[in-house]
């Protein structure tokens, strides 16, 4: 009968604690929106709507650009893209997102790449309108710009 008291008191412990750890454990942390649109103007290349789509860990952030409007001038390899996506700070300067991750892609396909890595800090509000999505393609670069800001807002990080 005394053994089965303390095993009890042991689970009755073991439960407390794993409670208190869920209620100190640390919040999730998002960005809103987690998807906003704009239209980018990329010259010769084409121009339209473009999905640009958040996510937030901590200080790490990612961010995917796809464009059904804007499309590839001709087959690409996945992975063979170097992107360098620059949104604008409210509070000033600006955040680059980069990396080298897209679908392979044939001709004619729609654009998609990332996702795009970059750091950011709480409370940072990045728009893609005054940045932009630099694209790297055989040593050619394509410069795309936002014609405005993006909708339904700038990406505000948690």
């Amino acid at each position: 009968m005394r053994g089965k008291r303390a095993g009890t008191g042991v689970t009755v412990a073991v439960g407390a604690l794993a409670l208190t750890g869920l209620a100190l454990a640390p919040t999730a942390v998002a960005v809103t929106p987690d998807t906003a649109t704009i239209t980018a103007d990329c010259g010769t290349f084409g121009s339209g709507e473009a999905t640009l789509t958040a996510t937030q860990d901590g200080t790490a952030a990612t961010v995917t650009v796809d464009s059904a409007a804007i499309t590839a001038p001709i087959a690409l390899a996945q992975d063979s893209i170097s992107s360098t996506l620059t949104l604008v700070n409210a509070a000033g300067g600006t955040t680059a997102f980069t990396g080298t991750k897209n679908a392979a892609m044939a001709a004619g396909d729609p654009v998609n790449v990332g996702p795009l890595t970059g750091t950011v800090a709480s409370g940072d509000t990045l728009e893609a309108f005054g940045g932009s999505l630099q694209m790297t393609v055989f040593g050619i670069t394509i410069t795309c710009t936002a014609t405005g800001p993006q909708s339904p807002g700038p990406f505000v990080f948690d």
